[in-house]
């Protein structure tokens, strides 16, 4: 007998920090016929897209679209850039950072990683992973490179596996005042169209991003932000690269065509959702995220729960993370919470497991999304047994029926 794998019904509650849900009519989008990507129709919707990216990263300078993953692009930052051997100093605040570590290592890059060094309570194995970079420690491992021997600093913009949004601007200024030639890269997957990112104007050289976060998208686009030092260093990197080499594809890139074949059907769906976030207005945006953000954190506040971020100056917009009080696996509470109430929450990553969940608030979302989720996870730590110092729910409300909202909704339709 055949035997079908049912949903069950009403719309699934994705929650989680990424893929986010993708609005209707960038499904439709994408469900157009395919065309010819040497034909001229696709020229014209290359141009269309290469520009609308470059105003969401805020730069006048070329942005690389890979069909990859977001983990693609990071490797694309790398070998574009770097040689054999050369020394690179990597930020750790969270999984995905120490991930990209991992990778420079695989590169063959001699990786260095500085982390926050204090101490933590709450989660006294991960205290670096509940605070932003500290630009400070940059600055002074910066001054004693006498030899410039780094070639690279990399760090995360919105750590995704823990809430900590760092200040880009702030690393840029550690590494101007130490005097360092140092290339700046940047991971914004998760922070791009949904946090203020600004390429050019901090200074960066590198921006990764990726297109399931706050652009809306399936996974299966990446980005890579250029800065002409980036470009100039492409010139003499060393490392081996050919689909993820920047001079033939920035060069075809000028009349909207790739040097291999594209994913037409994804590009159908940003230039969608590039007309949607643009717009709407990227402070718009901004502003949304920040409501909801701040919502959701007070639910967790009236819930007596530590929030995973431990810096209020650098709480992310785009997700929360929920540490669960200790013999409170939170893996299982996220397995209760799906079952009973088709909610899915993202898991602890890393050094984190079993410790947080996360609740992603991106994207095509709304006020009463994240009413929903609130009482999505309230009612399963009840089930779970955990005691809540008060309601979520009800602080929540009060959070957004007490807000004028500050930009009107994205259109849907």
């Amino acid at each position: 007998m055949l035997q079908l794998d049912l949903h069950p019904t009403g719309r699934h509650f994705l929650q989680i920090p990424g893929p986010s849900p993708v609005p209707d009519r960038i499904l439709r989008a994408m469900s157009l016929p395919t065309i010819d990507h040497r034909g001229p129709e696709f020229g014209a919707l290359g141009l269309k897209v290469l520009a609308g990216i470059r105003a969401v990263f805020k730069t006048q300078h070329p942005v690389v679209i890979y069909p990859a993953s977001g983990t693609g692009a990071w490797e694309a930052a790398l070998a574009n850039t770097m040689s054999p051997g050369d020394h690179v100093l990597m930020y750790e605040t969270g999984h995905f950072a120490a991930l990209w570590a991992k990778m420079a290592q695989r590169l063959g890059l001699s990786t260095e990683v500085l982390a926050w060094s204090g101490t933590d309570d709450v989660l006294p194995n991960a205290p670096g992973w509940r605070r932003g970079v500290q630009a400070d420690l940059i600055e002074a491992r910066l001054r004693k490179d006498t030899e410039r021997k780094i070639r690279a600093v990399c760090v995360v913009h919105n750590e995704t596996s823990t809430g900590v949004t760092s200040d880009i601007a702030a690393v840029r200024r550690a590494i101007d005042a130490a005097g360092h030639p140092a290339l700046l890269m940047v991971d914004s997957i998760s922070g791009l169209a949904s946090a203020d990112y600004r390429h050019d104007e901090w200074g960066v050289d590198v921006t990764v991003s990726g297109s399931q976060k706050g652009l809306m998208l399936p996974p299966g686009i990446s980005f890579n932000a250029l800065s002409p030092r980036a470009l100039e260093a492409m010139k003499t990197a060393k490392l081996p690269r050919a689909f993820w080499a920047w001079d033939e594809i920035v060069e075809m890139n000028r009349t909207g065509y790739w040097p291999y074949t594209p994913n037409t059907n994804l590009l159908y769906g940003l230039s969608e959702a590039l007309d949607m976030i643009l717009g709407d207005g990227l402070d718009n945006v901004f502003a949304r995220h920040q409501r909801w953000a701040a919502g959701v954190r007070a639910a967790v506040n009236a819930w007596g729960l530590p929030i995973q971020c431990a810096d209020p100056a650098v709480y992310s917009p785009v997700l929360t993370g929920v540490v669960t009080p200790v013999g409170v696996d939170a893996d299982a509470l996220r397995r209760l919470i799906h079952e009973r109430f088709d909610l899915s929450l993202g898991t602890g990553l890393g050094k984190l497991k079993g410790r947080m969940f996360r609740i992603g608030h991106l994207g095509d979302s709304n006020d009463l999304t994240l009413l929903a989720t609130v009482a999505g996870c309230e009612m399963g730590l009840k089930l779970a047994g955990v005691k809540l110092a008060g309601s979520g729910v009800q602080s929540a409300m009060e959070h957004f029926a007490g807000l004028v909202a500050q930009a009107p909704l994205m259109k849907a339709a």
